[in-house]
């Protein structure tokens, strides 16, 4: 699954920077998103908020917390533009959509197994899930 999830990341990158029809649909006038700022504050809270002090650690709360708010660029960018072609549409509903089975898949596995409690993991699936809110909303109303 990995590879499949990697290898499909990695093709949609591509098509993104190389296709000649997906590349020109690109706004730089219109992505004005300063991504940058979203790092130091993930990185800051994996420091001060984490299960065990260690470097991996560390770096595993950072990526949840930066995964948990990285989509923030393209939603900001879908609301500026107010212009959400189908494949966009298509691939940022289902992203919200896998996040929001995953908390099904927690809820499961809370009544099911002894011990399953993911505190750091749990809140930041949340926090990504309720981002896509409003996505959803005008999703559905399209």
């Amino acid at each position: 699954m990995k590879l499949i999830f990697l290898g499909s990341s990695f093709s949609i990158v591509w098509y993104m920077r190389y296709h000649k029809i997906v590349r020109r649909s690109y706004d730089k006038d219109q992505d004005t998103f300063r991504h940058y700022i979203l790092i130091l504050p993930c990185l800051i809270l994996a420091l001060l908020i984490n299960e065990k002090f260690t470097f991996k650690e560390v770096m595993w709360t950072f990526s949840l917390y930066l995964e948990a708010v990285a989509i923030l660029p393209q939603l900001v960018l879908l609301q500026r533009t107010r212009n959400i072609d189908n494949l966009t549409g298509q691939y940022v509903f289902l992203l919200g959509a896998y996040r929001a089975l995953y908390i099904v898949n927690w809820i499961y596995r809370y009544f099911t197994e002894d011990h399953f409690v993911h505190w750091i993991t749990w809140i930041c699936g949340l926090v990504q899930t309720l981002l896509y809110a409003d996505f959803f909303y005008y999703y559905f109303q399209r």
